[in-house]
């Protein structure tokens, strides 16, 4: 995948983030630069911080010490943690997607397909129904769901199903930044082929930024332009994606390629 990274600002600075619980570290001295256009992949084996960074990057989690600065539209590039509460939900509601490992996790399942995505809709000033509702059939078109089913709930969808809705619900505001935590992982093998090459298409063609957190290496060669892998909370390798697969230099992330290979 080529970047598109020739704007003079990035859309998410990091510098020196840091987490930690009681004497655990979540993540230690984190720092990178996101640009518009591009994806960046961060893997790791399970506890290596990649999901504690995530919910970092995201104000899920505050960090302990570091910053992480946002380029708004209004006011460039901005501190998270110093804007409001109020500012910050805002950010999430226009700005920002948030694709979960578990679709429930992402989806309101007392609701049809189509009033995931009109709800979303509604909570940026949406209120013309039915506008709302052929957005709603243009987005789901958009994430190959059978527009049949707009109407049924997603309890009554396979996993696949359900991530599709998620995916259409965070698309529908048309955000800058899609984070995303395990994406396929929970997903049949030939579900997640279809899935990855969907989302390389829709962030490519939307021109989305997005920070994929998996444990899958071919995943992060999929989707991602830069790649940076953790081990105990730090930040063990970075680089362009086929670089750091194909010519890796840290021992954990020479192991983390051997161990695929041999499979």
């Amino acid at each position: 995948m080529t970047a598109l990274m020739d704007q003079d600002q990035p859309l998410l600075r990091v510098s020196s983030v840091t987490k930690y619980y009681d004497l655990m570290i979540g993540c230690r001295n984190v720092s990178f630069d996101l640009w518009p256009g591009e994806v960046l992949g961060i893997v790791g084996e399970s506890g290596s911080g990649k999901s504690t960074l995530l919910n970092c990057l995201s104000t899920r989690l505050e960090p302990n010490s570091g910053a992480i600065e946002y380029n708004t539209r209004a006011s460039g590039l901005v501190d998270l943690f110093t804007m409001s509460e109020a500012e910050r939900r805002m950010l999430m509601r226009t700005d920002w997607g948030f694709v979960h490992q578990n679709p429930r996790d992402g989806l309101r399942m007392g609701v049809s397909a189509g009033a995931n995505i009109g709800e979303r809709m509604m909570a940026v000033g949406a209120r013309v129904y039915g506008d709302i509702r052929e957005s709603a059939a243009h987005w789901l078109g958009r994430v190959e769901f059978d527009i049949d089913r707009m109407d049924h709930l997603p309890s009554t969808f396979s996993g696949g199903m359900q991530q599709r809705v998620q995916i259409a619900r965070n698309l529908a505001v048309n955000p800058r930044l899609i984070f995303m935590d395990e994406p396929t992982g929970g997903l049949d093998v030939s579900v997640q082929a279809r899935l990855l090459d969907l989302l390389r298409e829709l962030v490519g063609d939307l021109g989305l930024s997005a920070i994929v957190v998996t444990h899958d290496l071919a995943v992060a060669r999929l989707l991602s332009h830069r790649l940076m892998v953790m081990r105990n909370g730090e930040v063990v390798e970075s680089g362009l994606t086929d670089q750091v697969l194909d010519d890796p230099q840290h021992p954990y992330t020479q192991l983390l390629v051997s161990s695929i290979l041999q499979v």
